[in-house]
C-alpha cells in the first residue's frame, strides 16, 4: 500500500519536528552504542532497536554496521539477518521474515517521490521479505516489493517487481533466472 506524504514544496520535510528529533537521537544512539560493538553483541543492538520501536520476534541478527533509518518502521522475525552495511531505508515499513538474509550492502528503499507534482511529495511503500529468502550483495529492492518465500536475488540486482516464491532472479532490472527446486 502506497502512502503519499503532504508537502508544500520539495524542500519541506514530511516528518513532524518531534519525528525528526527522534530520528536524529536514533542516529546518535546507533553511532555511540551499537556501531562499534562486536558481532556477538547482537542482543545489545536488538535492545536499542526495540527501545526505539522496532518490532522484534524471536532472535534476529542485525550487523553492527547495518544502517536503519527509522527503527520504528522495521519488523524483524526470528533468525532474520540484516547484513554488514545493509541499508534499511525505512521511510515506510520493512518486514523481514524468519530465516531471511539481507546480504552485505543491500539497499532496501521504501521511499520515492511523486515526480508529476510540483512539490514532489514523498511516497512510501512497504517492503516484505518473506521466509527463507537470500538477497545477494549490493542488490537494490525498490518500494512496494514483496520477495516471495525461498527466493534468491543475485548480487547487484535491481528489483523493481515482486519476486515469486521459489525462484532465482538477477540482473538490472531483475529477471527470472530459473525456478528454485529442492530435490
Amino acid at each position: 500500500m502506497k502512502q503519499q506524504h503532504s508537502q508544500n514544496s520539495p524542500y519541506d520535510s514530511p516528518w513532524s519536528v518531534s519525528q525528526r528529533i527522534k530520528m536524529i537521537i536514533w542516529e546518535y544512539v546507533w553511532l555511540l552504542f551499537c556501531s562499534w560493538t562486536p558481532k556477538p553483541a547482537n542482543a545489545w543492538r536488538l535492545f536499542w532497536l526495540k527501545l526505539f520501536g522496532c518490532k522484534i520476534y524471536g532472535k534476529p541478527f542485525v550487523h553492527q554496521r547495518a544502517r536503519i533509518q527509522i527503527p520504528w518502521n522495521l519488523i524483524l522475525h526470528d533468525h532474520a539477518c540484516l547484513g554488514d552495511r545493509a541499508n534499511a531505508y525505512t521511510l515506510g515499513v520493512i518486514e523481514i521474515f524468519e530465516h531471511a538474509t539481507v546480504g552485505q550492502e543491500v539497499y532496501l528503499c521504501t521511499g520515492t517521490h511523486a515526480f508529476n507534482e510540483p512539490a514532489m511529495n514523498l511516497i512510501t511503500s512497504k517492503i516484505i521479505i518473506e521466509r527463507n529468502v537470500f538477497i545477494g550483495v549490493r542488490a537494490i529492492i525498490m518500494p512496494g516489493i514483496i520477495v516471495g518465500e525461498n527466493a534468491i536475488i543475485g548480487a547487484g540486482s535491481l528489483v523493481t517487481k515482486n519476486v515469486e516464491k521459489n525462484t532465482i532472479v538477477g540482473g538490472n532490472p531483475a529477471k527470472l533466472i530459473k525456478p528454485r527446486s529442492f530435490e
